[in-house]
This record gives structure tokens, C-alpha cells and sequence, in this order.
């Protein structure tokens, strides 16, 4: 692991003793609270020193203009950029006329603690102005789980040894100056003070900051209501101009004396309502959230994470990092998806500015597949989202000349946002991803209204757009070419083998679900012609196979290309993509991320163990890892090919990922991808999880460095427990009537009565394969 750590290693904390300026943006990320609705990053209470100021609401977004040399039909005309809303966790401090400012005077102590437990980030300072007077700051803040649009903060100032005049300014900021950008400067422009002002509020109390942003027309309202606990003579006083609205509290402490202000922030947003109806929205969530106030805030936020840790814990015996990973992945994820409620998840979550704040098709294959076992009803929502934006990726399709619907390779609010065609048109194995979401989740949770409501439609519609895109060819087998797989390398191939195999499993559960809804299926106009189509086209569809080698290609032809010269490839010219032209690197065996390897893992009952085995072997020393959503993969297929070691290797990239900054950009959001792999590479590496439409089966094997690895998981109405040893794996059904599950291909029933205890088989030994050089894991072998 890497020797230098900026958080302490704990089960259930992620906790930072002092503050590294030079470490900021990344710790304002790790420190960033969201529901999936609004998002704060951890910035400082104060507003200042930060590294990327970041108030967000899932779906407010502006748009701009997308930059080409060249023109060409079907290229998007407008991007989507995710912004910075109005801010309403500033509470600026000055003691004695003296700015609160950490970068003045002397820091005492510093200590930021992100509680997994609690959902909260607690704060404790002291410090010491230039002129000599020393205060001691407390602060806790949560952005709820429980109310939608509601954050708050908990702000005390303790005066320390001497007599201070204290004043706090808390604040709502719209338009805050951001760092300058190194992308295109027409998006610069466009997302320059984004906001308009429309009304602002300021009595007693109570603050309000209603705007709308230039260009997209989304209107975003932010209220915010306060308690103020201080000495006798404590007075406020509250203004409100176009961009900031402002509670000054003033007061006198004496040494021990401690000025306290609980802040309440209501958030909301809409494309469609009305100005006094904004103001009216936030009004009353303000006035919900004050009803229990802060200490019913702190209440109802433990009780939702007691019931998703019941639900959703991994346990790690062998390991203190990985152990605190998972967990604080877990959080993450769960932040990114809680309430989103038919909005994206983006790749970043809501915990930066990263890829413009959009969503990919990492969502559907990665993090789902984590909430469909732990938060089931986000994957819903979130799936609906996909459903309501249908209109446009039909007219997407339409415009490709294709049938059926053709999801967006990149985007915020349904429409293709990717300046780059090879993905952003040829990437269509995204309708493919999102069609499996749907079918892990409606088997998962049987629930047959969502299957009726909303997965039928999302089923027909993709296997529409692969049926139009392939084609039968004079010997009758089904391709489908000219396309980009999930490894960015590659692009534009023939018979890519992971966008033919989830192909063909759309194509098959579109046909499955007509045939259980055929009432839905004619409201679709699918008839029984095209169902036999869709099951032709999957019988027959074309998987590449070298022969020879004994392998699976990569796409048609993989096999033949040259390779890549790893070995006068220097370390510093990783990622290739930043110092090799495209051109070379899609015409030479050479693989970004995991595309063969994980189509072995969703299309796992494609693959027999000894192909799982030679087709590792082969693409190992090819991936270079340029993509944080190659390591987890990696470990899962590395741990069904018996590679325990390398595996846990995998493991320790993807949980680290942002805990150590591996790819040193943690400071523009998290990898929620990467860490949603973080319960991919223990659950379905380690643990052996796999889906075929027969229930849950599992594969348990443990590697060397962990002595026990337990997980929970809901699955159709029950909780089940997996414990996994050296030497056996225990079953323990915690709720729900009898499983049936299958433990290394053997059946197994399992009930409440009592836990199944079986053994576990030897790991075949097999070579390991090598890396690339400069390549091995992050995590270590």
C-alpha cells in the first residue's frame, strides 16, 4: 500500500488530524455529503481557503455549445455541464474584526472525522489570530437521507483564554468565482456566473436566494432558517441582495463561553414551476425540516443508516484499509443514489465537478448492480429516470437512421452530450447495460408492476435498436459492426464479443418479457414475429474466437493486430491516451480498461472455466488500467481463475482509489464506479456472486490476506448473510422464507433455522499472468 496516508486507517471513520492545504480539493471530495438530490462537498465552514467551492442539485445543469474542427451529421450541437448551485454552508467567522482564515495566524489543531456510522462530518479547530486571540471551533453538518432537500450544519465558536468579539456570518452565496478551467473556453463562458437572479429574502431568521440559469431556463430556489444559542446580548441582524443573502450574529464571549447556530438549508429546482411556487417549495421544506429541527435531523439520519448497514455491511477480517474502503465506498454509493429518485447517478455522484457532472454507462454496470442487494428502490428510480428520457433516445436512434431507442454514451438530462463520436455514437453496448440493470433488479426484487411499468418498454426498445443495427449475413449469422466497446482503445470494431454477448442477453429478455406482458407488448406493437426475430437474431449472433490460441476475441480480428510495444513504453507515458494518438493505439493489441474480461463476469454463463482461464491469461499482459473501472473487474475474473493473490491486488486499487488519490484527480469528485467495484471485487470476486436467471449462486474463495469476509445481502423480499473462512462459508438466512442458492454448482436450501455450512473446494493452481511493465496493481501484490 501506499506509504503516505492523509486519513487515518478506521473501521467505521475516515478521519483527517490536520489540514494539508496541498491535499485540499482531494479531502473536500472524500469529505462530500449528498443524499442523491443535493450534494455539498467538504469545503471548509468558512467558505475559504478551498480548493473547488461545490453546492449541487441532481439535474441542474447548463448548456453550451460542443466545439468541432469539423462539422458532421448526427455530431450533438449542445453539451451539458453540471453547476455550482447556491451555497448555503457558509458560515464566515471573524473574532476580534479578524477573518477566521486557517491560513493566517496559528492552527493549534485541525481535525475533520467523515462518521459512516452517523452520516455526518464533524469538524474541530483551534486557532489563533494574528492579533493574539484564540478560539476554539465546532461544527457537524449533514446533508439528510431522510428529507430530500434539506442539509444542515451544527457552528460553535468557544472563545479560549481570553475575552473575544465574535461574529458569524452565515450566508447564501449564488455565482461563487470557481477555479479557472482548462477546457474549452465557449464552456468556460457559458458557465460563468450561470445564475440570474429572481428574488431574495431576508426577515428575522430566515433567508431565501430564488434564481434561474441562463440557458437551460431551470429555475433553483435555496432557503435557509436558524437557532442561535449565545450569551445574554447575542443579537442578528439579516440582509439580502441578488446573490447573497446574510445572517450576521454578533456577540461577547468570555473564556469558556460558546456562541452556537444551528443552520436549516432547503433546496429545490425545477424546469417547469413558477416563481412564488419555488419560493413556496423551499418555504415548506424549511419548515418541515424545522419541526424536529436539528436534533430530529441527527436522529432520523442515524435511523436510515442503521437500516442500510443492517442490509448492506461487508465485514473484512485480515485488512484495517480494505475494511474502512468498503465501508466508506458503501456510503458513497448509497449517497449517490438515495434520493436521487428519477434522476442520473453520475459518474462523480454529486461530489464534483468531474466529467462536466454526468452520467455513463457505469451506472448501470456497476453501481446498480451494488444497490439492487443493499438500496433496491434507488436502482428503480434510477432506472425510471432512464424510461423517462426514452423520447429522446428514440429520436436519437431515429436520427442514426436505427429503430428502437439509442441511450446516450454521456449526459445529464437525456439528450447525447459527447463531442466524441466514436463513443458518443458508436458506443451502443450502453442500451445493452442498461437492460441488464433492468433485469438484475426485477429478478432481485420480483417486482413484477416495475417489469410491467417501466422494464417491458426499456427491453423492447434496445433489443428494437440491435435488431435494426446487426445484420444476418448469407451464411445466417448475426452481426453486429462498426462499434466501440467498454475498452476506449478499441473503437469502431467489428463483433466487439462484450456488446454481441449483452446483445444477445437484451435480446432474449426483451422476447421473456413480451411473452409474461403481452399486454404491454401490443400497447408496444411487438408482435410475434418480432419477438422470433429478436430470439433469431440472439441464437445466431457471432462471438469471435481465435482458434489457434485458444482464446475469445476482444472484437473480430483483435487477435491479428500487432502489439502493443509495452516494453519502450516509458512510465510517464501512461495514460497512453495523453501521448499516443488514437490512430495507433485502435489498430494495436493494446486494452484500456476491461471489455473481454468483463464480459466473462455479466456474461458469465457463456464462458466454461477453462476458457474463463486462457482468455485471462491472454488479455492480462494487454491492459494498461487507464480507466478507474478497470481494476475491479480485473479482480473479479482474476479470483474465478484461481489468481487470489493478484486478485486482492485489484481489490486494493479499486478500494484506495480515491483514499489515495491513485489517479491524482480525486480533487474533481469521486470514482463512484471505482467504488461501487470495492463490493464487486469482494462480493462477486470473493464471494463468487453470480446471476443466470437460476437465483443467487456463489463461489467463495478467500485469498491469503484476509482470515474472514461476511456480507449481507437482500435478495426477493430476504436477507441473507454469506460467511466466508479459510476453510468453509456459512450460509444464514436472517429474514424471509426458505433460498435456494448454489454454493460451487452444489444446491443448497437454506432457512431461518438454521445457518448451511458448507466446504470450500481447493483453487486450482494455474501461472499467474504478468502485467504490462510499469503496470502491476496499485494495491500490490
Amino acid at each position: 500500500m501506499i506509504s503516505h496516508r492523509s486519513y487515518t486507517v478506521e473501521p467505521w471513520a475516515v478521519r483527517e488530524t490536520d489540514l494539508n492545504l496541498d491535499v485540499l480539493a482531494q479531502s473536500e471530495s472524500v469529505f462530500a455529503l449528498s443524499n442523491g438530490h443535493v450534494g455539498w462537498r467538504g469545503n471548509l465552514d468558512e467558505g475559504e481557503p478551498h480548493g473547488l467551492p461545490g453546492s449541487y442539485l441532481n439535474g441542474v445543469h447548463e448548456v453550451h455549445p460542443l466545439p468541432y474542427a469539423e462539422a458532421g451529421y448526427g455530431y450533438p450541437e449542445s453539451g451539458q455541464t453540471v453547476i455550482n448551485v447556491t451555497n448555503g454552508k457558509v458560515l464566515r467567522l471573524l473574532v476580534d474584526d479578524e477573518p477566521f482564515d486557517l491560513r493566517y495566524g496559528r492552527l493549534v489543531a485541525h481535525e475533520r472525522v467523515l462518521d459512516l456510522r452517523r452520516g455526518v462530518l464533524e469538524r474541530t479547530c483551534e486557532w489563533t489570530s494574528p492579533a493574539g486571540s484564540t478560539v476554539r471551533v465546532r461544527s457537524t453538518r449533514l446533508v439528510s437521507l431522510a428529507q430530500r432537500s434539506v442539509a444542515a450544519v451544527a457552528y460553535e465558536v468557544e472563545a479560549v483564554g481570553s475575552r473575544s468579539r465574535v461574529v458569524i456570518q452565515s450566508e447564501l452565496v449564488a455565482n461563487e468565482q470557481l477555479p479557472g478551467s482548462n477546457g474549452d473556453p465557449r464552456a468556460a463562458m457559458a458557465l460563468q456566473s450561470p445564475l440570474e437572479p429572481e428574488d431574495d429574502f431576508a426577515s428575522g431568521s430566515r433567508l431565501r436566494l430564488v434564481h434561474r440559469t441562463r440557458r437551460s431556463g431551470l429555475r433553483v430556489g435555496v432557503a435557509a432558517d436558524h437557532v442561535v444559542t449565545g450569551p445574554e446580548r447575542t443579537t442578528t441582524r439579516s440582509e439580502s441582495g441578488t446573490d447573497v443573502a446574510r445572517l450576521t450574529v454578533t456577540s461577547v464571549l468570555e473564556p469558556g463561553q460558546t456562541l452556537r447556530v444551528e443552520k436549516l438549508v432547503a433546496h429545490g429546482w425545477s424546469g417547469t414551476r413558477s416563481l412564488p411556487a419555488m419560493a413556496d417549495q423551499v418555504d415548506a421544506a424549511l419548515a418541515a425540516a424545522a419541526h424536529d429541527g436539528w436534533p430530529g435531523l441527527l436522529d432520523e439520519q442515524r435511523a436510515y443508516l442503521d437500516d442500510f448497514w443492517a442490509r448492506a455491511d461487508v465485514e473484512v477480517d485480515g485488512d484495517e484499509e480494505i475494511q474502512q474502503a468498503v465501508r466508506f465506498a458503501l456510503f458513497h454509493v448509497l449517497q449517490a443514489g438515495a434520493r436521487a429518485e428519477q434522476r442520473a447517478i453520475p459518474a462523480k455522484g454529486l461530489t464534483g465537478s468531474g466529467y462536466d457532472g454526468h452520467a455513463f454507462w457505469d451506472t448501470e454496470m456497476f453501481v446498480l448492480p451494488v444497490l439492487t442487494h443493499t438500496a433496491p428502490q434507488a436502482v428503480a428510480e434510477a432506472l425510471r429516470w432512464r424510461h423517462n428520457t426514452l423520447d429522446e433516445a428514440r429520436e436519437r436512434a431515429a436520427q442514426l437512421g436505427l429503430g428502437g431507442a439509442a441511450f446516450p454514451w454521456r449526459t445529464i438530462q437525456g439528450a447525447e452530450g459527447s463531442a466524441y463520436w466514436p463513443a458518443g455514437t458508436a458506443a451502443f453496448h450502453v442500451n445493452a447495460d442498461i437492460a441488464d440493470a433492468v433485469v438484475r433488479y426485477v429478478e432481485a426484487t420480483a417486482d413484477t408492476a416495475f417489469e410491467r411499468e417501466v422494464g417491458v418498454e426499456l427491453l423492447v426498445e434496445t433489443a428494437r435498436l440491435w435488431r435494426s443495427l446487426g445484420h444476418h449475413d448469407h451464411h445466417g449469422v448475426f452481426h453486429i459492426d462498426g462499434v466501440t466497446g467498454p475498452d476506449e482503445y478499441s473503437a469502431v470494431a467489428d463483433d466487439n464479443t462484450y456488446t454481441n454477448l449483452m446483445a444477445r442477453q437484451n435480446l432474449l429478455a426483451a422476447a421473456d418479457a413480451a411473452e409474461r406482458h403481452p399486454r404491454e407488448a401490443e400497447r408496444l406493437g411487438v408482435d410475434e414475429e418480432e419477438s422470433a426475430a429478436w430470439r433469431d437474431a440472439a441464437a445466431a449472433v457471432h462471438i469471435p474466437f481465435n482458434q489457434e490460441l485458444g482464446v475469445h476475441e476482444q472484437h473480430a480480428g483483435f487477435t491479428r493486430y500487432q502489439r502493443w510495444d509495452f516494453a519502450n513504453t516509458r512510465p510517464d507515458q501512461y495514460p497512453l491516451l495523453l501521448n499516443f494518438p488514437y490512430f495507433d493505439l485502435y489498430r494495436k493489441q493494446v486494452v484500456k480498461q476491461a471489455d473481454l474480461v468483463l464480459a466473462m463476469y455479466t456474461c458469465a454463463g457463456f464462458f466454461d472455466e477453462q476458457q474463463v482461464a486462457r482468455n485471462f491469461a491472454y488479455y492480462e499482459p494487454l491492459t494498461v488500467r487507464d480507466s478507474s473501472l478497470s481494476a475491479c473487474c480485473q479482480a473479479v475474473v482474476a479470483a474465478q481463475a484461481g489468481h487470489l493473490r493478484l486478485a486482492f491486488a485489484y481489490t486494493a486499487e479499486a478500494a484506495l482509489m480515491d483514499l489515495q488519490d491513485l489517479e491524482h484527480n480525486t480533487r474533481d469528485g469521486l470514482h463512484i464506479a471505482s467504488l461501487a467495484g470495492t463490493w464487486m471485487a469482494l462480493v462477486a470476486g470473493f464471494g463468487g456472486l453470480r446471476h443466470d436467471g437460476t437465483g443467487l449462486r456463489f463461489a467463495p474463495r478467500l485469498p491469503e490476506r484476509l482470515r474472514r469476509l461476511a456480507f449481507n445481502l437482500e435478495h426477493r423480499g430476504r436477507r441473507l448473510r454469506v460467511e466466508i473462512g479459510a476453510d468453509k462459508t456459512t450460509y444464514t438466512l436472517l429474514a424471509g422464507p426458505p433460498l435456494t442458492l448454489h454454493h460451487h454448482g452444489e444446491p443448497l436450501r437454506v432457512s431461518t433455522e438454521e445457518p448451511a455450512v458448507r466446504a470450500m473446494p481447493p483453487v486450482p493452481f494455474r501461472p499467474t499472468p504478468e502485467q504490462p511493465p510499469h503496470r502491476a496493481p496499485n494495491g500490490g501484490a
